[in-house]
């Protein structure tokens, strides 16, 4: 996205190639269709890609034009990559994190905030990277600043590279070394490039959701425009023919990436490939304007749209995102009318912000770019805090309402209580739908400070207890996350009893032992791996109770969708059998309705949006409610101690699921029960509870 200018190769009278311009036209245009239409272009998520190759190419080739040497040739060097970026890009994060504030539901403030702060400081591809394999942040819609990654890949590749160009061109001083300095350089720059590639291709089959935002797995894309810089140094083609016929190819092939890939390709890792090659042919051919092809490339609207491509980049999603929020689903004409404000903003930015700041008086005044850089980065960050200070007020003002609420005894799913007589409630629903989307189980190490999940890739045995050591009853919950949501539930129980609860729980991986499909082998077989382990374990470890419940997300490796019930049916069963025969009390819970099995990926989000019309947050009962293999497991055990209990008539009315129930926010995503609703289910929960617990371990009723 660097919108730095380049050798004077193929150039206009600016000094900038032509061809490298309408190269970065062709990238943003491939973004920008994938965003809008993205069925159109499946892989144009490759311009990204596109951009890697020109930033490595043209900063390359500033570097060795004006080769570092001294910390303050590093200082002078950063300087220029400051006023060209951080105008535009703060810029952008001020508007968004405004019109966030205006236009969007207090749900993404929070995100948007935190997203936005790393992106000012460019560190947002990490950030995504942490949580991209986390289940439960699948359904999270996307915050207006997440493009932001690929420019924090940029900048980190712009503070590293001239370092080592630096430190390369030392050690070309040095003894022998010095006949053979260029060596050095270009050595030192091809194995960088290599290691990056090779740990790309191994972490995108090892690990693929974080592989991608990664920058140890993008440097090599940015690299091989660097290498290109130093190969073609000084050299220009003295065959035009075969430049041109270079740049139709490299163009041929970025073409064939962005229409045959799609979400479904392993990238970056080998896939990659395609689109670098594809512009370093572009860049390499150094096809001149007079040429036929690059006739095609010089025309004034490519090259325009080149000249502001940076600008576009940073603006076209934003708007995307807030327009969704405001019309709903982006329509023909909302696409049109984001592309028109896109393009316009762009211009706008290039004129106002881009260009002054790159020409203006104190441009070369080094300790005026440092400041007025910090300055801009520190109001982001500000503003970030700031929304950040507004949640926390809105957070206290909603826990003392939640404390109210609680006493009622019509809140929560005692409103659905066989012979309740209940009024519909009138007050604002708790919690408040900013804290509803963090109304998590203890499980959860943003709220019980610990992280209780085996997850991917290795699936490691985790175990969390809660509640005393030496208590006399010890209760195992176990399954993945909807298993983890009934932690409050029991919690309530087990703290009115002085019992103890240990947590065996994974993220996504069903307690059943069949091979289930997640994005790469080494991944399905560690999740089976953590089946059979935790299984024997609980097994040995003879607990008093065990309580599991699964949803089931993903499917059955090796079988036919219609069969994918029979083989996690077969699977539960080997895991309760083994358990029946250990003489283990089990619990089996029904799973729960999810909302976003009906389309809807987000409650809180639902209920912020339409806090005057919350029956547009429900559905009929028969899209949320999923058939569970696991009763019918259960069933072809046989065993009075191995029992299932369903206690969905407590979520759900008879006919309608809603996403508040007495006045109880019941989902704090799509799938999940708030901390807050399911405690409101332990009750309820009791009587079963206690009906498996031999006595006089089970104690008092709770009610």
């Amino acid at each position: 996205m660097s919108g730095a200018s380049g050798p004077h190769a193929a150039g206009r009278k600016d000094g900038l190639r032509t061809d490298v311009q309408a190269l970065r036209a062709i990238a943003v245009t491939l973004v920008l269709v994938f965003h809008l239409w993205p069925s159109s272009i499946t892989g144009g998520y490759v311009g990204v890609d596109v951009f890697f190759v020109i930033s490595g190419f043209l900063i390359t080739s500033h570097l060795l034009g004006r080769r570092p040497r001294t910390g303050r040739d590093l200082a002078d060097f950063w300087a220029r990559r400051i006023r060209r970026l951080l105008p535009a890009s703060l810029t952008v994060l001020v508007a968004t994190l405004a019109a966030t504030r205006l236009l969007a539901p207090e749900t993404r403030w929070g995100a948007t905030a935190d997203q936005a702060q790393a992106a000012a400081l460019y560190y947002v591809n990490w950030l995504l990277a942490s949580s991209s394999v986390d289940y439960l942040a699948a359904d999270d819609a996307p915050s207006a600043v997440q493009h932001f990654w690929s420019l924090s890949v940029e900048e980190q590749f712009y503070v590293g590279w001239p370092i080592l160009v630096l430190v390369l061109g030392l050690l070309g001083t040095v003894g022998a070394l010095r006949r053979h300095s260029r060596a050095v350089l270009g050595a030192g720059l091809v194995l960088v490039a290599l290691a990056s590639f090779a740990w790309s291709v191994y972490y995108t089959a090892a690990d693929p959701a974080r592989a991608y935002f990664v920058t140890t797995t993008r440097v090599w894309e940015l690299a091989a425009g660097g290498i290109l810089a130093f190969g073609v140094t000084g050299a220009r083609w003295r065959a035009p023919r075969a430049g041109s016929a270079l740049a139709v190819l490299g163009l041929l092939l970025i073409v064939v990436a962005a229409v045959r890939y799609d979400e479904g390709t392993a990238f970056p890792g080998t896939a990659a490939a395609l689109p670098v090659l594809g512009a370093v042919l572009v860049i390499a051919g150094q096809t001149a304007p007079s040429s036929g092809v690059g006739r095609v490339l010089a025309v004034r609207p490519v090259q325009w749209l080149g000249d502001v491509s940076y600008a576009v980049y940073l603006w076209h999603w934003p708007i995307i995102v807030l327009l969704g929020e405001v019309s709903g689903r982006l329509g023909v004409l909302d696409s049109i009318a984001v592309l028109a404000s896109t393009l316009v903003l762009a211009a706008l930015t290039k004129k106002y912000v881009e260009d002054p700041f790159r020409g203006g008086r104190w441009s070369v005044r080094l300790r005026d770019t440092y400041v007025l850089g910090a300055s801009g980065m520190a109001v982001v960050v500000a503003l970030t805090l700031l929304q950040g200070a507004e949640l926390d007020r809105r957070q206290a003002r909603a826990q003392e309402q939640l404390a109210q609420a609680t006493d009622d005894p019509c809140f929560g799913a005692a409103s659905l209580a066989p012979g309740a007589a209940c009024e519909p409630p009138t007050g604002a629903p708790v919690p408040a739908p900013a804290t509803a989307a963090e109304d998590r189980s203890e499980a959860y190490e943003e709220v019980g400070g610990r992280d209780c999940w085996a997850s991917r890739p290795d699936f490691d045995d985790v175990r969390c207890s809660f509640g005393p050591a030496d208590a006399d009853v010890r209760v195992v919950l176990t399954g993945n996350s909807h298993a983890g949501h009934w932690l409050p539930a029991l919690q309530v129980l087990a703290q009115s009893r002085g019992w103890r609860i240990d947590t065996y729980l994974a993220s996504q991986c069903a307690l059943s032992q069949v091979p289930q499909r997640f994005d790469t082998d080494a991944h399905s077989r560690a999740c089976q791996d953590w089946v059979r382990r935790t299984t024997a374990t609980i097994a040995q470890e003879a607990p008093d109770l065990v309580v599991t419940s699964n949803r089931i997300s993903v499917s059955a490796v090796g079988v036919a969708p219609q069969d994918n019930g029979a083989a996690y049916r077969s699977g539960y069963e080997a895991v309760l059998r083994e358990w029946s025969e250990a003489g283990l009390a089990v619990l089996a819970l029904h799973d729960t309705p999810a909302p976003g099995d009906g389309g809807l990926h987000s409650v809180p989000d639902c209920v912020a949006e339409h806090l005057d019309d919350l029956e547009a947050c429900s559905a009929p009962r028969s899209e949320w409610e999923p058939d569970d293999v696991v009763v019918d497991a259960v069933a072809a055990i046989g065993d009075p101690r191995v029992r299932s209990a369903d206690l969905n008539d407590l979520i759900c009315g008879p006919q309608r699921c809603e996403g508040v129930v007495g006045g109880a926010v019941v989902y704090f995503d799509g799938s999940h029960l708030t901390a807050t609703y399911a405690r409101t289910l332990a009750p309820f929960l009791a009587p079963v509870v206690d009906d498996l617990l031999p006595e006089p371990r089970a104690g008092r009723a709770v009610g």
